[in-house]
């Protein structure tokens, strides 16, 4: 089986780069030498602060278990992740646009830095309060640098379709390239070097550090509304008018909730769909398989984004349909395909189908990434940018809280399911 992901990720490598040499004079924009340096600085310091991110994912789960903690107290601590993201992060997030995207830029380094630092404690509570940092640090990542990237490319009066150029460059660096290169660094951290679990956090408060400085030193402020005479909660109200009163933001909302919903469900699941009887997948290889995928979706992206058409809006439904497809392949190779009951050995036949399926998802979601982008600087007023975008975070985290819950019931009956009758009947 081996071979089999050798084939698949040699393939994806082989398209991406196809894709990227392929491209045309239709597909590029001519840009001047200030763009370019602008362009350049944000991706290196969202290169940095993404592989800050990247390195702890793969450890944080594997971090917890050596600490002897079992599913039930994991479970709880990525719960209180996604809720700090969802309570604390919607409120500290939303100070961007009165206090400056730059000091929320910096936040967000300081924040995640203090999370790595508790990873340090074997303590629960510490553990915890470690959770609740890196779930404001999650909402400042996904909102102050994009909304500071939007206003300073507007401040310094850049052509508009140039956005698209650093959203899709930042969606194939830092989703792509740096989380393959992230997933290697850590491997060689913890398992080459032996380093123990805790090393790729420590890398990552590096990369952090880096790329902290260099915003302080090269980054300009800029604000949202950052008038005297609004409080926080004013803030909130005005947010919520304007997407109450403009349909297009409400529904925007609602694709970016509805299509991450899926996407963090399928991060928590594809490992038990690929398995599902304890076959032995190499997670690392087929980690680096999707995010090669995904690098391929953002260089389609920076190709159609570059043309007049289609619109944005057009072939994203087109990619939705596709996504919703791919998704289901789980469930019709269950329907179709006898499954296994030969436990161990290597990855099935019906999971041979599904990672294909996988890959194709994840190209999608390389898509995704830059166009939901363009499409929120396109119909989110800047005055309060970050606002809405932290808005459309809390139906998202409370969508992914309610699938952890679920799944963490669901695990705990299948591990009671598999015990002596007698056993499953004291549990």
């Amino acid at each position: 089986m081996e071979v089999f992901y050798f084939m698949v990720f040699g393939a994806l490598a082989a398209v991406v780069a196809a894709v990227e040499l392929s491209k045309s004079n239709k597909d590029r924009i001519n840009t001047t030498s200030a763009f370019n340096s602008f362009k350049n600085n944000y991706l290196l310091v969202y290169s940095l602060m993404m592989a800050g991110d990247w390195l702890q994912g793969p450890y944080v789960y594997y971090l917890y278990s050596t600490y002897g903690y079992g599913k039930g107290d994991i479970g709880q601590l990525f719960i209180a992740g996604f809720g700090s993201s969802m309570l604390f992060g919607t409120i500290v997030g939303s100070l961007a646009d009165k206090q400056g995207r730059k000091r929320a830029s910096v936040t967000y380094c300081i924040t995640y830095i203090l999370s790595c630092i508790t990873k340090h404690s074997p303590h629960y509570k510490v553990l915890m309060l470690g959770r609740i940092l890196g779930g404001i640090a999650t909402s400042l990542l996904f909102s102050a640098f994009e909304s500071w990237l939007v206003a300073e490319h507007n401040k310094r009066g850049f052509e508009q379709q140039w956005l698209s150029i650093t959203f899709s460059k930042a969606i194939f660096l830092g989703n792509g390239l740096v989380a393959i290169i992230s997933g290697l660094f850590g491997n060689l951290l913890v398992d080459t070097l032996s380093l123990g679990p805790v090393a790729p956090f420590d890398a990552a408060s590096c990369f952090l550090a880096i790329g902290m400085a260099i915003i302080i030193s090269s980054w300009t402020e800029n604000y949202g509304d950052p008038s005297e005479n609004k409080d926080l909660l004013t803030q909130f109200k005005g947010a919520a008018t304007a997407i109450a009163s403009d349909e297009k933001i409400a529904l925007l909302g609602a694709i970016q909730s509805l299509f991450e919903g899926s996407m963090y469900t399928f991060v928590f699941l594809w490992t038990p769909a690929l398995s599902p009887n304890g076959e032995e997948i190499p997670h690392g290889f087929i980690f680096a398989t999707f995010m090669l995928a995904s690098m391929l979706g953002s260089s389609l992206a920076s190709r159609l984004m570059a043309r007049a058409s289609p619109r944005v809006e057009s072939y994203m439904q087109i990619v939705f349909v596709i996504s919703a497809a791919a998704l289901l392949l789980p469930i019709l190779t269950t329907m179709f395909v006898t499954p296994s009951k030969v436990k161990g050995g290597g990855i099935s036949f019906s999971g041979c189908l599904q990672l294909l399926g996988f890959c194709t998802f994840e190209a999608c979601v390389g898509i995704f990434w830059p166009s939901i982008m363009k499409m929120r600087s396109q119909y989110i007023p800047e005055e309060a940018r970050s606002t809405i975008m932290n808005f459309f975070r809390i139906p998202l985290n409370i969508f992914v809280c309610v699938v952890l819950y679920n799944v963490s019931c669901w695990l705990y009956l299948i591990k009671i399911s598999e015990l002596p009758k007698s056993e499953a009947n004291a549990c």
